[in-house]
């Protein structure tokens, strides 16, 4: 053990998990978090680790790239990865958490840790000595990102991400709305409100001409692409979210025996199943807007709404200019960025920084040499993404297998099984090839940080 410490600036999922790791490799860790002392316009539960957009840390699938940065990140023994599987909830396919549990658990965890100490207290200037971590979110306060950018020297960019309604269960009809998942036989775990062509038309002409919450003056109109709210995606055509959250494909009605024309999937938002998650549904209405419109949805029309969608503001750094591969700013090596602060985008992608951040501010405290995790691993793959950049104008990304380098195809060739023909079948073949690939990739990239840790 040592006595030597680190500090760590916010008590979200980065800050939770930096403090994890550095506090397991013997390092003493003060962990700060403004709440309860002050509160950002998204937050309202004093506990660490909040979930404030979705309960769900989408796909759980290792084949996919978020389901392998899961499992990567289950492989550096990640405190969100323990702590989902312990307050999970039903939701298909995905990893979707009881948010309210979760954060408990994450708080219980962290405070119980001996060699970790937790201050409440707002944090407006950066340390000029001792290794820290910066881990604020999305959501920084004025006074800290003001002195962020006076560090990084580089022009903060900003967007708004939209957050999805939640509603209670027992204000739902389910004559109307049904239980399954997309593509799977049995219940399934999301519910499914079922449109008409007719009744589709008459939520969409009311959404485009609904109340939207006007943008101040200083404020500029930029959203993320994973994440963009319903009516913005409505202004590019009347089919868009027919094509995008609401795609009915995969989930036949039982009244009718067919696809309805669109649906809007609602997701369990904790484990009495009480309420439930508008799936894809960020939004900016205005609170009354959003009751009026949503509640033309079918099975929606006596919806009682336990929260209510809102935007906020997402503020990071312009990574290629300011970070190192090891997450250190270049012009000041004792700071360390976490989170979606760094330039990627979501929960897990969020958490994963905070592991990488953690156990490098600790090998900093300990002498010992800065790890970089390989490029063909999901963990590489986003430290890729924040130091090569693949466009000039950089934008926070969610992990996906384009950030990837390029794999070697001989030995995925020789990885395939041998296939019958698929004779008039081009198109299912070229679906397989992609399904086959992904699996490879996923493969060898446990088996690249499997050999990583290994050496350290």
């Amino acid at each position: 053990m040592t006595t030597s410490s680190i500090t760590i600036i916010g008590g979200g999922l980065a800050g939770c998990e930096a403090a994890w790791q550095a506090a397991n490799l013997g390092v003493h860790v003060t962990l700060y978090d403004m709440k309860p002392e002050v509160y950002s316009p998204a937050h309202e539960s004093p506990d660490l680790g909040e979930l404030v957009c979705s309960n769900s840390f989408r796909s759980n699938d290792p084949a996919s790239a978020v389901g392998l940065l899961k499992e990567e990140m289950r492989l550096l023994d990640s405190l969100l990865m323990q702590m989902a599987e312990e307050t999970k909830v039903p939701a298909g396919k995905a990893l979707a958490v009881d948010r309210q549990k979760f954060a408990a658990a994450i708080t219980k965890k962290i405070t119980d840790h001996p060699l970790i100490t937790v201050i409440r207290q707002e944090i407006k200037a950066l340390p000029a000595s001792g290794i820290t971590i910066l881990a604020s979110g999305p959501l920084t306060a004025s006074d800290l990102a003001a002195d962020l950018a006076r560090h990084t020297g580089a022009e903060h960019l900003a967007f708004y991400d939209a957050i999805a309604p939640i509603v209670a269960a027992d204000s739902l009809n389910r004559d109307i709305i049904y239980q399954a998942s997309r593509y799977d036989d049995g219940p399934g775990d999301y519910l499914n409100c079922p449109f008409t062509a007719e009744k589709y038309q008459r939520f969409i002409t009311a959404l485009a001409a609904a109340d939207k919450v006007p943008l101040k003056s200083f404020e500029k109109q930029k959203y993320f692409e994973g994440c963009l709210p319903i009516e913005i995606m409505l202004e590019r055509g009347d089919d868009t979210l027919r094509f995008g959250p609401m795609k009915p494909v995969g989930l036949p009605d039982p009244h009718t025996g067919r696809d309805p024309y669109a649906v809007v999937q609602l997701r369990m938002e904790n484990r009495e199943g009480s309420d439930y998650n508008m799936v894809g549904f960020q939004t900016k209405l205005t609170y009354p807007a959003q009751k009026e419109v949503f509640r033309l949805i079918p099975g929606m029309e006596h919806a009682e709404f336990t929260r209510l969608g809102s935007i906020h503001r997402n503020t990071f750094v312009c990574a290629p200019e300011v970070l190192q591969a090891t997450l250190q700013l270049k012009k000041h090596p004792h700071i360390l960025l976490a989170g979606q602060i760094s330039g990627v985008e979501g929960y897990v992608e969020s958490t994963a920084m905070g592991i990488l951040a953690g156990r490098n501010a600790a090998r900093l405290v300990l002498g010992q040499p800065l790890l970089i995790p390989p490029a063909d691993t999901a963990h590489g793959a986003l430290i890729r993404h924040l130091t090569e950049p693949l466009s000039k104008h950089f934008q926070p990304s969610n992990v996906n297998y384009s950030l990837f380098p390029d794999f070697d195809k001989k030995s995925f060739r020789a990885s395939l099984p041998e296939l019958p023909p698929l004779p008039n079948k081009g198109r299912r073949r070229s679906r397989i090839s992609k399904m086959e690939k992904a699996a490879f990739r996923s493969r060898q990239a446990l088996k690249s940080l499997t050999a990583w840790l290994a050496e350290q």
